[in-house]
C-alpha cells in the first residue's frame, strides 16, 4: 500500500508535523519552489499588513528605555497592576513571563515530575507536545468532537495517578471553539489542575467565550496587542502558594525584559485600536470564507480566534491536497494533519491574511 494510503496513528500524525520527516519536507521543497504562491497561513499580525501604531509604541518604549533593571521574579509591581486592570483580577495573582511557552514551561515545571502526564484537545496547534517533551512528561490527547459545533466531553478526558494537568485552548487554535460555561464546570469537577490558554480570547467571531474561572490562565501581548515581537506574556495564577512557588521558578530566569515592562500600561492602553485592526480584518475574511466555502466544500463553524476550518471530500490525503493548492493554484495553506485531525478532508486557513490574498487564495482552491 502507499505510503499515503495507509491509516495512520496519532503518533505517525505526529511525526509528519516535524520539518525533518521526509512526508511534509515535500510542503517544504514545494512552498521554495513557489515564493510568489498566496500565503493563507499568515498568523504573525506584524506581517499582515495591519495598521500600527508606532510612533506611539515607539514613543512608549522610548522612555521606557531610561527604566533602571530592577529584576523582580514575578514582574515589576506596575506591569503586574497593569495587566491586573486589563484581566480583571488582584496583581497579586499575576506572573510574568517572556511568552506563553514560557507560561506553559514554568506550570509544567510547578505541577508536574518527569515521568508525570497532563492531557490537552485535539485538533490543536503543534506546540505542547514540545514542550511537555522539554520537560520529560508525558502529553495524552482526548478529542474535540464535532457535532454542530466542536464539542469537548470530560468524560472522555483520559485521567490516571499521574494526571497532573488539564490544558485546555480558549478558544481553541485552529477549531475556533471557546469552552462553554457548561464545559467549565464538567472539566472542573475532575479536580486536576487546568491551564486555559485565552490568548485569542479577545477575539470573539460567531460566538462568545468566557474565562475559565480557577484556572491558570494565560494571556499576552502577542495576540491580545498584536505585538509578538514584544515579547510580554502572563499566568492568572488561582492559589497564593502557587505564585509562591512560581516566583522560585522566574528567579531562575527573570527571562521578562524590563522596558516592555516598564512600557506595559501606555502599551495596553494602545492595545484596544490593534484590537479593533485584527477583529475588522478577521471578521472580513470570515464573511468571506461564507460567501465562497459552498458545495461539496463546508466551512465549519468558527466562534472565536484567528483560523477558519474547511471541509472537504476526503478524495486524497490532507498533505495531497495542499501540494496541489500550492503547485496547481499558488496558495499556501495548512493541511488538516498539521493540527493533528483524526482524518483527511481538512485544511485550516488564517483569518489574519490580508483580506485581498484570502479572497484570491480561497476562490483558485475552490474554483471548480
Amino acid at each position: 500500500m502507499p505510503h499515503d494510503e495507509r491509516p495512520t496513528t496519532n503518533g505517525e500524525r505526529f511525526s509528519r508535523r516535524t520539518n525533518w520527516n521526509p512526508v511534509t519536507n515535500r510542503l517544504a521543497l514545494a512552498r521554495a519552489r513557489r515564493p510568489d504562491a498566496l500565503d493563507l497561513t499568515v498568523s504573525n499580525p506584524t506581517a499582515a499588513a495591519l495598521p500600527y501604531p508606532l510612533d506611539e509604541l515607539s514613543a512608549a518604549m522610548a522612555r521606557a528605555a531610561r527604566a533602571p533593571y530592577d529584576p523582580q521574579p514575578l514582574g515589576l509591581p506596575s506591569a503586574r497592576e497593569a495587566i491586573a486592570r486589563e484581566i480583571g483580577c488582584d496583581a497579586a495573582e499575576v506572573v510574568l513571563t517572556a511568552s506563553t511557552s514560557e507560561s506553559y514551561s514554568f506550570l509544567f515545571k510547578l505541577l508536574c515530575d518527569p515521568g508525570d502526564n497532563v492531557v490537552t484537545a485535539t485538533p490543536s496547534y503543534p506546540l505542547l507536545e514540545h514542550l511537555a517533551g522539554m520537560e520529560m512528561i508525558e502529553l495524552r490527547h482526548c478529542p474535540l468532537e464535532f457535532h454542530r459545533r466542536w464539542e469537548l466531553d470530560a468524560a472522555r478526558i483520559p485521567i490516571d495517578k499521574r494526571t497532573r494537568a488539564i490544558v485546555v485552548v480558549n478558544p481553541n487554535n485552529p477549531t475556533g471553539s471557546f469552552v462553554t460555561a457548561e464545559e467549565q464546570e464538567a472539566i472542573a469537577r475532575l479536580g486536576i489542575p487546568v491551564i486555559s490558554d485565552e490568548v485569542f480570547l479577545d477575539y470573539p467571531l460567531d460566538g462568545r467565550g468566557a474565562t475559565f474561572k480557577g484556572a491558570y490562565a494565560l494571556g499576552g501581548l502577542s495576540k491580545s496587542a498584536g505585538l509578538p515581537h514584544f515579547k510580554l506574556g502572563w499566568i492568572r495564577v488561582p492559589d497564593a502558594r502557587a505564585v509562591a512557588a512560581l516566583e522560585l521558578i522566574a528567579d531562575n530566569f527573570l527571562s521578562v525584559a524590563t522596558p516592555v515592562q516598564a512600557a506595559l500600561p501606555e502599551i495596553l492602553a494602545l492595545a484596544p485600536r490593534i484590537r479593533a485592526a485584527i477583529s475588522e480584518r478577521t471578521r472580513l475574511n470570515l464573511a468571506t470564507a461564507k460567501r465562497l466555502v459552498s458545495g461539496a466544500a463546508q466551512l465549519l463553524p468558527v466562534e472565536g480566534g484567528w483560523s477558519a476550518v474547511v471541509r472537504v471530500p476526503s478524495t486524497t490525503t490532507d498533505e495531497d491536497f495542499a501540494l496541489e493548492a500550492l503547485e496547481r493554484h499558488g496558495v499556501v495553506i495548512h493541511p488538516g494533519y498539521f493540527f493533528d485531525f483524526d482524518r483527511d478532508g481538512y485544511f485550516v486557513v488564517s483569518l489574519l491574511t490580508p483580506c485581498e490574498v484570502f479572497t484570491d487564495g480561497l476562490s483558485r482552491i475552490l474554483a471548480p
